[in-house]
């Protein structure tokens, strides 16, 4: 039996958002992914200001925001494969254990263009991008064609997809702190 396309995307989800949900949505509608595993991560070691301790909270949060969108049931899994695994979480850690788990799957990386400029700094960055590969969504400020030109310079077997997905302008930080301030930030919530 094949396997499925999995599309691994990766994030605190320190609120999941609006633009979380476009992309989903492009993922399984557009670029033929069969299925999305949004991966929880207790802490970005790349990144500041995330409690490792939240993440289970942050894990129940992700779970229920998918389960208000009925059309993504069998479509998404939230997985808290990286709660369960020592840190420092790295992201070529969880794609190896998610091959080790279902080893008749196929799993890409879901990126923004953030990360893709900054993936040299990422723990095996290159075998992320050879042996797994990247699908990368837009992000204001970020020339994704001249990144992606730039990493391959560096070797032409990289496996960097670049996404003509919808740009949202929201992120998790505008969401806390609107909620900080007493703002409703309901409609901004996936």
């Amino acid at each position: 039996m094949a396997g499925k396309h999995i599309a691994v995307y990766s994030g605190s989800f320190n609120p999941l958002h609006i633009g979380h949900l476009a992309i989903i949505r492009h993922l399984i509608d557009e670029a033929g992914c069969d299925c999305v595993y949004l991966v929880v991560s207790p802490k970005n070691p790349l990144k500041e200001g995330i409690s490792e301790a939240s993440g289970k909270e942050r894990y129940e949060a992700a779970v229920a925001a998918v389960g208000r969108h009925p059309a993504l049931l069998h479509k998404v899994t939230v997985d808290d494969i990286e709660l369960n695994m020592p840190s420092p979480h790295y992201t070529i850690r969880t794609l190896d254990e998610l091959k080790a788990r279902e080893p008749a799957n196929t799993f890409t990386l879901t990126i923004g263009a953030d990360n893709l400029a900054d993936i040299r700094r990422w723990r095996d960055y290159r075998r992320i991008l050879t042996d797994y590969g990247v699908a990368v969504f837009p992000r204001r400020g970020f020339d994704l064609e001249s990144i992606k030109a730039d990493l391959l310079t560096e070797d032409k077997s990289y496996r960097i997809d670049l996404l003509n997905a919808e740009m949202v302008d929201v992120s998790s930080t505008i969401i806390r702190n609107g909620i900080a301030q007493g703002q409703d930030v309901s409609e901004l919530l996936m």
